[in-house]
């Protein structure tokens, strides 16, 4: 035992000493090396809301297409309803959906961790899809009551206790008495009304019958006061609230530990009619620009999406950050609203997130997706378009950055980009390299291929980014790599 207790020793002594050297000779272990790809599935749904299969049959239709990693993102509450002034809260009409607080979000959590307990190879992790706020405009007399921004949602990726969907501020969710302090004024006046009230009813004459009627009048505007609503402040009754409920969820989330990703931000729904209503939500890509501290962004999901191309929103987000404008960069998922096949929906796979992971595990892909370190894929299923490697280095290959990293720069930078393809050789794709908004460079190749650029762009003490997208069997959006430029030392 002491004999091979030593040897082993000595193996990883000349381990470590060949890592120096090699460190010091600026050679690095390759991409594939240091990571491995892992492609998710985010934003499905099951039999929690509305999709078409539960839990465990999501898992295995997942299982046998290949992938080992599934976000869950049923809807968290589906529910609206209209009241009638001055009682909105008490003559009102409501309308509720399936969704995971309604059926009940400790089964929806249990059922997630019974299905990684029974396929251990498969990495579940629960989140929701939430629509924090609409609101209502016209009226049912004259036909044209509108619910706006009903479909205005963020993803919530990572909570993994009940409680934290079951006290999620938006409308219509659990009950909360956590706004009662600003609704003292109203109920200071109405428990002094039921207190007068009480006292009348003890008199005799018509003044008992008045005091009986105001003391039902206060019991029901004490019911309608605001302080008994959901766990979010807002109403649907006092028009657009800009970006106040949505930051409250972002805010919410990260307090939990979860992430929030905006979804569809270029929505076409538009203007419908859903039975007696209309519901209208119109595309949202300012929403990146004006809230804060959200993790990213669906950058493909079906729609034709514009927000990713150089110079608009996406870019105008990211060049804040590196101006120090902005905590956090927003990085861009891919998300595949499944509810079932057939029907005219995307075969499950079609829409990919790929990690780029050190270890596979539920904390490996969490990490990645927090930090960026991940692409954005849609195509056919299995993968045909590959992202082998994006990568930034030095001109002298000792300092690298995949996606979502930051590196340290006192010279030109240099882009490695490679490609493959899972299908028929010879395959057409169309790169385009973007630096901080601007395109510096479009590369037309057959597959696969590589490319080394060397940018000739440096400007010590600033701070930017390359990030690049590719067309042909598929369709791929990077996450950005940033550089910070600093002096050579003499």
């Amino acid at each position: 035992m002491n004999y091979w207790g030593a040897f082993m020793r000595r193996c990883y002594f000349i381990l470590y000493m060949i890592a120096v050297i090699l460190a010091i000779m600026g050679i690095r272990p390759s991409f594939a090396a240091d990571y491995q790809q892992v492609a998710g599935l985010m934003d499905t749904r099951t039999t929690f809301s509305d999709g078409a299969y539960n839990i465990e049959e999501l898992v295995l239709l997942a299982r046998q297409r290949g992938f080992n990693v599934l976000f869950i993102n049923d809807h968290d509450r589906m529910a609206m309803e209209y009241g009638l002034p001055p009682l909105r809260n008490i003559l009102k009409k409501a309308v509720e959906q399936n969704s995971i607080n309604k059926q009940g979000a400790v089964k929806f959590i249990q059922a997630i961790r019974e299905a990684e307990k029974k396929y251990p190879d498969m990495i579940i992790i629960p989140g929701s899809e939430t629509v924090p706020f609409y609101y209502w405009t016209g009226n049912p007399i004259t036909g044209d009551l509108t619910a706006h921004n009903h479909e205005k949602r963020l993803l919530t990726v990572g909570m993994e206790n009940a409680e934290d969907y079951e006290n999620l501020p938006i409308l219509h969710n659990s009950l909360s008495l956590k706004h009662v302090r600003n609704a003292l004024p109203e109920l200071i006046f109405f428990s002094a009304a039921f207190i007068v009230a009480l006292l009348m009813t003890f008199w005799r004459g018509p003044l008992r019958i008045i005091g009986i009627v105001a003391l039902v009048l206060s019991v029901i505007f004490s019911l309608n006061s605001s302080a008994f609503r959901s766990s979010s402040p807002f109403d649907p009754y006092h028009g657009d609230q800009k970006m106040a409920p949505y930051q409250l969820v972002i805010d919410y989330v990260n307090a939990k530990g979860g992430m929030t990703f905006w979804n569809y931000p270029e929505t076409k729904s538009g203007v419908r009619k859903m039975g007696p209503i209309q519901v209208s939500t119109q595309p949202y890509p300012a929403a990146l620009y004006e809230s804060r501290s959200y993790t990213g962004f669906a950058a493909l999901y079906g729609e034709n999406i514009t927000l990713t191309e150089p110079g608009n929103i996406w870019d105008m987000t990211l060049k804040e950050y590196c101006a120090g404008y902005r905590n956090y960069p927003p990085w861009g998922i891919s998300t595949a609203d499944f509810h079932g096949e057939g029907k005219g929906e995307d075969k499950l796979g079609t829409f990919q997130t790929v990690f780029f992971v050190q270890e596979k595990t539920k904390a490996g892909v969490l990490k990645a997706l927090r930090n960026g370190n991940m692409y954005a894929y849609q195509g056919s299923v299995p993968q045909i378009l590959k992202l082998d490697e994006f990568s930034l280095s030095a001109a002298d290959g000792q300092t690298r950055g995949i996606s979502g990293d930051t590196i340290n720069l006192t010279g030109f930078p240099k882009i490695k980009i490679a490609i493959s393809s899972g299908g028929a050789a010879q395959n057409s794709v169309k790169v385009r390299l973007i630096r901080s908004g601007a395109l510096i460079g479009t590369f037309d190749e057959k597959l696969p291929f590589q490319i080394e650029h060397i940018d000739q762009y440096y400007k010590p003490g600033e701070k930017i980014y390359y990030r690049i997208d590719i067309r042909g069997p598929g369709t791929i959006v990077s996450n950005p790599i940033f550089a910070s430029f600093h002096e050579a030392k003499k």
